[in-house]
């Protein structure tokens, strides 16, 4: 028998191995210490990327340690045909502290939106009215990458290649009521909302539209569904974006910072609003295993600690006063800056790319992301200081002042 042929050559980039689906930056990391990254030559990097708002505390919390060698000690995993204590536990925290009756936990905020659409869709199936299904969403939002959640957000550019996208969602305007209006008929069964959306630029849902839509669910008996998965558990400095204004969603998608970096998601519901998620009717390998429900509740634990999240909002301001003060100081770059708490953006003007600062900001050691609109996206932990808030502002200063020196003359239009 001849032997296997040798598919890897010695100096072969070993990237190669992995599916090219992101533009990755070169930068491989080492370990983390609280709002830093540190590279194996040594390199350390200011991180206000936070995994795209996931670690809420920082690297390497003791905490989240604790509770993951705690539970990795004991027990992995059972699945989902006996209780889990930890499951049990985690839910009722989030039950005594949201609008929610009930939980069902997941691996992603994927996995979340589409138990939520899936919730709402049964919701109306079981109380004798099956045409419900069609769900009002909005441009510009993010939902994740399955073909129901891509169809749900509507981007032509994420379902390129992909076939027909998935029936059922009507697509109109943030933060205009009355195109929502327009588009309810009999065959509406929710509304679902980023209450600001990330992907989508830092666009901020006012309260009065939040509280429109509220109004609007209620009126012509339809569910509004939250997607809190990137400004939840704590980023905009109350537990949730929608406490802002008031009102209470009937179903909620969670993920991203309630597991501080381990994979963990969770779609919450009013108990009328679950009607329909009997047995049989949904079910997940993974979902709340041991090892992710613990580390769940040790996040929680923290974030709903005495004086936490108006720390968080303290933070916040001494954010928004950095970024207004580098507004002033480049105002042919910067257009505007966005966002709630620690969930802002920079939106530049035409004169330059979001992805060119990231990349300049990333040769400054500091670490951002890109979003759409031209927008740069700041998401430090939840946990972060002052001083490394100053610390980033400075270095996000170093990198467009050297963008700006390497930038052309404007054009005489005149000539």
């Amino acid at each position: 028998m001849s032997a296997p042929q040798q598919k890897f050559t010695p100096g072969r980039d070993p990237s190669a191995a992995v599916m090219g689906t992101y533009a990755r930056q070169n930068l491989v990391f080492e370990r983390g210490e609280g709002s830093w990254l540190i590279a194996a030559d040594g390199t350390r990097y200011l991180d206000f990327t936070s995994g795209i708002a996931v670690n809420t505390l920082g690297h390497a919390h003791p905490r989240l340690i604790e509770a993951l060698s705690a539970q990795a000690a004991q027990l992995w995993h059972t699945s989902n045909l006996y209780r889990v204590a930890g499951q049990e536990k985690l839910g009722e925290m989030l039950v005594a502290a949201t609008f929610a009756d009930q939980v069902f936990f997941t691996n992603s905020g994927t996995e979340a939106i589409e138990g939520a659409i899936k919730t709402a869709r049964r919701y109306h199936y079981v109380n004798g009215n099956p045409e419900r299904q069609r769900i009002i969403t909005f441009k510009g939002a993010f939902h994740g990458r399955t073909l129901t959640a891509l169809s749900a957000a509507g981007n032509e550019k994420h379902l390129e290649g992909c076939g027909d996208p998935a029936g059922g969602f009507d697509h109109v305007e943030l933060n205009d009521l009355s195109s929502v209006e327009a588009v309810i008929t009999a065959q509406t069964g929710a509304i679902m909302l980023e209450p600001i959306l990330g992907e989508g630029g830092i666009r901020s849902a006012s309260i009065e539209f939040m509280q429109g839509l509220r109004a609007l669910c209620d009126s012509h008996g339809l569910l509004l569904i939250l997607d809190e998965i990137q400004s939840g558990v704590g980023r905009t400095g109350k537990l949730f974006a929608h406490q802002w204004a008031g009102i209470p969603p009937d179903i909620m998608a969670i993920a991203k910072g309630i597991g501080g970096g381990f994979p963990v998601g969770a779609f919450l519901a009013t108990k009328d609003a679950a009607t329909g998620m009997t047995p049989g009717s949904h079910g997940s390998t993974f979902g709340g295993n041991p090892l992710a429900v613990a580390v769940g509740a040790a996040v929680l634990e923290v974030v709903l600690e005495p004086g936490f999240l108006e720390t968080v909002e303290q933070r916040a301001l001494r954010l928004k006063q950095e970024m207004a003060r580098l507004k002033d100081q480049f105002p042919d770059l910067i257009e505007d800056i966005r966002g709630k708490g620690l969930l802002s953006g920079i939106k530049f003007k035409e004169t330059i790319t979001a992805q060119d600062v990231v990349l300049a900001c990333a040769a400054q050691n500091i670490l951002t992301v890109g979003a759409a609109d031209n927008v740069m996206r700041i998401l430090p932990p939840l946990n972060v200081s002052g001083e490394e808030i100053s610390e980033a502002a400075h270095r996000i200063e170093l990198a467009l002042q050297a963008l700006s020196t390497a930038a052309p003359p404007p054009r005489d239009n005149k000539s």
